[in-house]
């Protein structure tokens, strides 16, 4: 019984703390995002391979945009030592991953990686939602993480 009602409580938790997502670290102006803001947003779509293989379309925002709003050095700032700074993606389980910012800058690629909100034109399930970041064409699914906390913009430089 102890055990279930630990359970419980730990399933309320993270569902609570996962209905906004923050971007914050490198940017001027720190961003806590609720489920309705990100609907307000301009959307983007991805497609995204699962780990057996199989496409899904994703729904959300362009981490671009965010970043924009968040006022993350992009486009022609995002040169000299500003080429040192990464984004870490923190999930409700504690799973990170990282990109460098130059990954996610539509100067320097095409790909338009998402915080994504729908699969399918659906919300997503809560054991994966409300937030997951989508990347397209990527061979493994590994940085397609899901039930996203925080989007945090840092320096590598010592």
């Amino acid at each position: 019984m102890k055990l279930f009602l630990l359970a419980a409580t730990l399933v309320a938790t993270l569902t609570t703390v996962a209905q906004s997502v923050t971007i914050g670290g490198e940017v001027t102006a720190p961003l806590t995002l609720s489920a309705a803001d990100l609907t307000a947003m301009p959307r983007s779509s991805a497609v995204a391979k699962d780990k057996q293989g199989n496409p899904h379309t994703f729904e959300g925002v362009a981490l671009a945009d965010l970043f924009k709003k968040a006022g993350v050095t992009t486009g022609r700032d995002l040169r000299g030592e500003n080429l040192a700074k990464y984004v870490l993606v923190t999930c409700a389980d504690n799973y990170q991953v990282v990109f460098s910012l130059a990954e996610l800058d539509s100067s320097f690629t095409d790909r338009v990686v998402i915080l994504a909100d729908q699969m399918e034109g659906k919300p997503l399930a809560a054991g994966v939602g409300p937030f997951r970041i989508v990347v397209p064409g990527e061979k493994k699914p590994a940085r397609n993480c899901f039930q996203v906390l925080s989007i945090d913009v840092k320096f590598a430089k010592k």
